[in-house]
């Protein structure tokens, strides 16, 4: 085994697109990768200062979407564009961008899947950031990526993961495996 000092290397990272509206109504994203599951029904994402926090300073509801094999260069473009100092950030990424049925905040419609969110707490909240804990009050899923039992086919969508090693993305494969059931075959 090599050793090596701390990083930041838990993996899969989730490549979260976070959607917002600003004081101006105008719809704002970024892309996260710092974020997971907190509890049944609350997620946790680590943000530094952006327009994103800006416009939850405003308005306590977000949409956090998954990019995409499809959406990639869009959903690494409104990571590294600022919302600040790009008022046609939006525009650039050619994404369909209306209202959340359940939150104030942006859908966009070419992510396949997005939790609809309040935020519930802010912690360690400094000049540089927080941790952003927010509750799923829904979740919508484009009907394209249902399975025959009415659920979302994540294998279907493409998803992708944020590599912190090399800096890549890599496309989430094929299942194998089945979760609280292959495990029975060691009882």
């Amino acid at each position: 085994m090599k050793s090596f000092e701390s990083k930041p290397w838990l993996l899969p990272q989730p490549v979260l697109i976070i959607g917002t509206y600003g004081k101006d109504g105008k719809a704002n994203a970024m892309n996260a990768a710092w974020g997971g599951q907190w509890d049944m029904h609350e997620i946790m994402i680590s943000l530094g200062t952006h327009k994103t926090t800006d416009n939850l300073q405003v308005n306590d509801e977000l949409t956090v979407g998954f990019a995409t094999r499809e959406t990639l260069v869009a959903a690494d473009y409104v990571g590294i564009a600022s919302g600040r100092s790009t008022p046609d950030k939006m525009e650039r990424t050619g994404w369909t961008v209306e209202k959340a049925p359940r939150v104030n905040a942006p859908l966009f419609r070419e992510l396949p899947l997005t939790l609809e969110c309040r935020v519930k707490q802010k912690l360690d909240e400094s000049k540089t950031g927080y941790y952003l804990i927010a509750e799923i009050v829904g979740v919508q899923c484009d009907e394209r990526y249902l399975a025959a039992d009415g659920q979302p086919d994540v294998e279907q969508m493409h998803l992708i993961t944020y590599d912190p090693v090399h800096h890549l993305y890599i496309e989430l494969g094929q299942a194998v495996g089945h979760a609280f059931s292959d495990g029975k075959q060691l009882k």
